[in-house]
């Protein structure tokens, strides 16, 4: 039996049928999907993706949403130059091409934010188009059936496996052997312990009949990671927050924030003639994928009769981009998952007084 007949067998017998995003030929679901998936658990995923569609069930209602509405549905997800790119593409879809998306993976690549594997996802689950995928899953397959030694840090090594993938195709049933290359990678062939026991093509296997398979894929280019530590400013008015909208690109782009400050004695010292009452909330770390940033949060609240001319010489005083959010409002905002966190759990007043003030004035 062929090696694409055993992926096919494999995973009709033993793959996953379950998923909310399978035994449609909707691309708006599909596309979703396979960007929700990219560098997230099924597992986070599943949630995420019924409350997106439930908000946007289709490409128009995507498009004609405010970014804001679509970061607030994303937040927690993570990578959010995801979302911007998704509904850069939704109006892209409804404004070049009627709202339909093209039938072939190489028009799908023409979309904002759609690479290459993500065009063929859609081109072959929804169009049946004989076009091999190469997501993180199934490289790691393909490399170690075939004991592929290119370094996937290199273009031309990638470039390479692409080759392999589209060649290993069969001519029919392309569908549930995507699926199953897809599903071996995610439940079988484990990046750190691959079940070989369970695989289909173990017999076949250059990385199993090693004795090694996690030497597979070869990637020799490592993530140097780096840290980072800044000071964040929670400011309070009455039922109000001071939030900045961050740069549309970089770190949690396009997402409202706290100010932040290049460190914590930069903000006390704005904050030393400021009214109100301030208490430093326990620092936190937050992983991103280059680097570890250390965030050391200052609650300040403002007294609740300051006059409006005041409060104007206050606000010149911070980040430009900032406005007034009420508890009304904040939450359909577009809010990083720490921040978000923060301002859903806010100190009571008795552990405000137990924590650690460092000012008080009227």
């Amino acid at each position: 039996m062929a090696l694409a007949d055993r992926v096919i067998e494999w995973q009709l017998r033993h793959g996953r049928h379950d998923l909310p995003w399978q035994g449609t030929r909707d691309p708006y679901r599909v596309w979703l999907s396979e960007v929700m998936l990219q560098q997230t658990q099924v597992s986070t995923v599943l949630g995420y993706y019924a409350r997106f569609l439930e908000r946007f069930p289709d490409v128009t209602a995507l498009a004609s949403a405010h970014q804001d509405e679509v970061l607030a549905m994303w937040s927690g997800l993570g990578y959010y130059s995801r979302a911007r790119n998704l509904h850069r593409c939704a109006q892209a879809v409804v404004a070049d091409h009627g709202g339909r998306f093209p039938d072939s993976a190489q028009q799908l690549t023409r979309l904002p934010g759609i690479g290459r594997s993500t065009a063929a996802a859609i081109a072959a689950f929804c169009f049946g188009e004989r076009v091999a995928i190469l997501d993180g899953n199934v490289k790691r397959v393909i490399a170690r059936v075939t004991g592929f030694a290119g370094d996937l840090s290199r273009a031309a090594a990638v470039e390479e496996l692409w080759q392999l993938a589209q060649a290993a195709l069969p001519t029919q049933g392309v569908e549930a052997y995507t699926q199953g290359l897809m599903d071996l990678g995610a439940t079988v062939c484990h990046l750190r312990k691959p079940e070989c026991g369970a695989c289909p093509l173990a017999a076949e296997c250059v990385a199993k009949a090693s004795g090694e398979p996690q030497r597979w894929p070869v990637k020799t280019r490592k993530l140097r990671r780096s840290s980072r530590q800044h000071a964040l400013l929670w400011l309070r008015h009455q039922d109000c927050h001071w939030l900045v909208q961050r740069p549309p690109t970089g770190v949690w782009g396009g997402l409202w924030s706290f100010p932040e400050w290049s460190d914590a004695q930069a903000l006390a010292d704005l904050l030393a003639s400021w009214p109100g009452a301030g208490e430093r909330l326990p620092v936190f770390q937050h992983s991103l994928t280059h680097f570890d940033w250390q965030l050391e949060p200052m609650l300040w609240t403002l007294p609740s009769r300051l006059s409006a001319a005041r409060r104007r010489v206050l606000e010149a005083a911070l980040p430009a981009g900032g406005r007034w959010f009420s508890d009304a409002e904040w939450p359909n905002l577009g809010l990083p998952a720490p921040i978000r966190r923060l301002l859903e759990n806010p100190p009571a007043a008795s552990a405000a007084r137990s924590g650690q003030a460092v000012a008080r004035a009227q």
